[in-house]
C-alpha cells in the first residue's frame, strides 16, 4: 500500500500531524538514535508487585533473562537499593558487566521515569523529564520522579530539568531531528495542563534539538496503561525505515486504530527527508489474564547500539518468529534475540519500557 492508496481525509490529514521546527544557527542540542554507540543500558530492579498481581513471583527470572542477554553487548547498570541488591544479585549472579546502583524506585519503568540522554556538543546531559506516574495514575511516584536527577549525578553527567511531563516511552526518534509521538499521552490535562501543541513542539525542540514531530493519533492497544506510548506502536530502526504495531485481526479491537496510524505513517513517509518505508509488524493473538488484556507488541524491543537487538517474545512460535525475522531482514549483520516477555508483559510493558540506554559521548 502506497499513501495514494488511502481515503482522501487520510491524505489531506498530513500537515495536522506533522509539525517542523526550525534549528536556530549554532544548535548543537542533539537526541541520538538506539542504534548509535552506548556506554551503558539502565534498568530497575522489579520489585512493586502490585504491578504484577498474583504473578509477580515469576517476575525476578524473567527479568534476569534480560540482563544477561543485554550485557553481552552494553554496560548494564541496575536500580535496586537496600536489600533489593541482594536480590537482584542472587538472581543474576555477579559480573563485572553489570552494576548495582543504590537508588530507589516505586517501579521498574526506567525508560519512563529515567533521564532522556543527549548530546550538547561533545558532551552527554540528561534530560530530567516532570514525571507523575502516567497522569497520577499510580501513587506513590516520588522515588521515580527523583530517580533522573540522581542517575545523571551517579554518572557524573549534567542534568537539565524540563517542567513538561513526559515519560521516555512517549517519545521515538531516529537521531535526525525527527520524533515520533501520540498526542493522547503528551497533549493532556493530567501530564501538561495548559500546554498547547505548540508550546510542546518547542520545548521538545529545546531540550532534544526535534526539528519535525509526526503526531500519531489512530489508536492504542487495549488494555495499554500509558494512554498509548509510542514505543508500543511505531519504532525507528533507522532513518529509512519505520516499523508500525498492526493487528491482522479484523475483529481485534486494536485492529482499526492501528491501521489509522499506519495510513498516518504511510501519508508522512512519501513527503519526510529522507523518505521513510513503513513496515506492517502483526502483533500477536489478544490475550487476556482474568477480563483484562495483556497490551503485547514487538515494537517494544531494545536496540543495543549497533550490536543487537532485544525482542519480546510472546510463546507465540508462528508470530514470535516473524517479528525476528522481519527486523533480522532490515538489520543485516545484526544479532536479533528473541527474550521471552509473556509473563512480564502482564505489568503492561516489556523490555523498551524497562530500559534506558545512555550513548556514548560523541565522537571528536
Amino acid at each position: 500500500m502506497t499513501p495514494s492508496d488511502n481515503d482522501q481525509s487520510t491524505v489531506e490529514s498530513v500537515d495536522a500531524i506533522v509539525q517542523t521546527l526550525s534549528a536556530p544557527d549554532g544548535a548543537t542540542r542533539r537526541w541520538p538514535a538506539e542504534w548509535e554507540p552506548q556506554s551503558a543500558v539502565w534498568f530497575s530492579w522489579p520489585h512493586n508487585q502490585e504491578t504484577w498481581p498474583g504473578h509477580y513471583s515469576r517476575i525476578p527470572e524473567a527479568f534476569s533473562t534480560l540482563i544477561r542477554a543485554a550485557c553481552q553487548f552494553v554496560p548494564v547498570k541496575v536500580l535496586a537499593a537496600g536489600n533489593l541488591a541482594q536480590e537482584a544479585t542472587r538472581h543474576f549472579g555477579r559480573s563485572d558487566r553489570i552494576e548495582i546502583v543504590d537508588i530507589p524506585t516505586n517501579d521498574c519503568w526506567i525508560r519512563d521515569y529515567g533521564p532522556t540522554f543527549a548530546w550538547e556538543g561533545d558532551e552527554v546531559i540528561g534530560i530530567d523529564w516532570r514525571f507523575n506516574a502516567w497522569g497520577g495514575k499510580y501513587p506513590p511516584w516520588d522515588d521515580d520522579a527523583a530517580a533522573a536527577k540522581k542517575i545523571c549525578q551517579l554518572a557524573s553527567i549534567r542534568c537539565q530539568f524540563s517542567e513538561m511531563g513526559l515519560e521516555g516511552g512517549a517519545i521515538e526518534g531516529d537521531g535526525t531531528g525527527r520524533l515520533l509521538t501520540t498526542p493522547s499521552c503528551v497533549e493532556t490535562a493530567t501530564r501538561n495542563l495548559g500546554w498547547s501543541r505548540q508550546k510542546i513542539a518547542a520545548e521538545l525542540h529545546s531540550q532534544l534539538g526535534t526539528t519535525e514531530i509526526v503526531w500519531i493519533d489512530g489508536g492504542g492497544l487495549d488494555g495499554d496503561d500509558t494512554d498509548g506510548h509510542i514505543d508500543q506502536m511505531a519504532r525507528f530502526v533507522n532513518p529509512e525505515n519505520v516499523l508500525c504495531a498492526v493487528s491482522s485481526d479484523p475483529a481485534d479491537p486494536n485492529h482499526l486504530g492501528l491501521e489509522r496510524n499506519f495510513k498516518q505513517l504511510l501519508a508522512w513517509a512519501d513527503q519526510t527527508t529522507p523518505r521513510v518505508k513503513i513496515h506492517r509488524l502483526p502483533t500477536p493473538p489478544p490475550r487476556h489474564i482474568g477480563d483484562a488484556r495483556v497490551p503485547e507488541s514487538y515494537c517494544n524491543f531494545l536496540m543495543l547500539g549497533s550490536a543487537a537487538v532485544l525482542m519480546p517474545t510472546f510463546r507465540q512460535p508462528v508470530h514470535d518468529a516473524a517479528a525476528i525475522g522481519l527486523v533480522g531482514d532490515l538489520l543485516p549483520g545484526r544479532e536479533i534475540i528473541g527474550v521471552d516477555a509473556y509473563d512480564f508483559a502482564w505489568g503492561l510493558g516489556a523490555w523498551h519500557c524497562a530500559s534506558q540506554q545512555q550513548p556514548a559521548p560523541p565522537s571528536r
